[in-house]
């Protein structure tokens, strides 16, 4: 059994290391990233090879496809920044979890055929997770649902209710109050890999007793044979790190055998 933990970057102010290493330390830490990199900028080949070289073989990233694609084309163009974005990504190989298709608030199920056949059309290499913000997917799922089991992608729930259960108490609060979505936690998986992105508060125990609600889905799936990916978001994610390691450890007191995360060489980083 594996879970797979992580965090929204691999790099933040708050965690120093030396220039270089960045990612090499973090993957002493966590088993996995969200790769929001790939959104704004599709790195080169040598960058991916250079990615890879930095984790070890069991470490995954789950990398969001170019706003170009998914946001200014909507699916539905963009297909030379497709093409390079794959190219790019290829010397990951089997490090690449999933690509990650965010879409838009604005994109709701009047445009699900765009996303039928993106997905029908896309790569059988690589798996798929689809993360969408308008609020009639949450209302009426099915007909996502049926997309998705169709083309064996996930739906990625992004869980902000905490963040939102109280008004913000800090500039960083203030932000993800402005900016991240307000959806109804969905809890269900639709393949063997779900994935949970979950935004606590910069209080390190609210996020705690926030993702409470967590542990049992995720037990869950690991006694179904599924390999479950969490990745822990804070308004600053000074101490994100720490608290997905914690979330991990929280699972495996319920879970005996689950795999431990790398042990990282003693510092004061995190």
């Amino acid at each position: 059994m594996r879970l797979h933990v992580g965090c929204a970057q691999w790099t933040h102010k708050a965690w120093p290391v030396a220039a270089g290493e960045k990612l090499r330390s973090y993957a002493e830490r966590c088993n996995a990233v969200e790769g929001n990199t790939t959104f704004y900028a599709t790195p080169s080949r040598a960058v991916a090879a250079d990615w890879a070289d930095q984790t070890p073989p069991d470490f995954r990233f789950v990398l969001k496809f170019p706003r170009l694609v998914t946001h200014e084309s909507r699916l539905a163009g963009g297909g030379e920044a497709l093409r390079g974005f794959l190219d790019a990504i290829e010397p990951l190989g089997p490090r690449v979890h999933a690509l990650w298709i965010q879409l838009p608030a604005s994109f709701g199920p009047a445009d699900l055929p765009a996303l039928e056949t993106f997905l029908q059309r896309a790569p059988a290499a690589y798996r798929y997770a689809v993360e969408v913000r308008h609020p009639d997917f949450a209302a009426h799922p099915g007909a996502l649902e049926r997309v998705l089991t169709a083309a064996g992608a996930e739906w990625v729930p992004f869980d902000t209710s905490v963040m939102f259960a109280s008004p913000p108490t800090s500039d960083a609060e203030r932000d993800a109050w402005q900016k991240k979505p307000r959806l109804p936690v969905r809890p269900q998986a639709l393949t063997d890999r779900p994935i949970i992105r979950y935004l606590g508060r910069d209080d390190p125990s609210r996020t705690v007793e926030g993702w409470q609600r967590w542990l049992p889905v995720v037990v869950g799936w690991l006694r179904e044979g599924r390999s479950p990916t969490v990745f822990v978001h804070t308004p600053d994610n000074a101490e994100a790190p720490a608290l997905a390691r914690r979330f991990h450890a929280e699972v495996a007191a319920l879970v005996p055998g689950l795999e431990p995360l790398p042990e990282p060489v003693p510092t004061t980083l995190f």
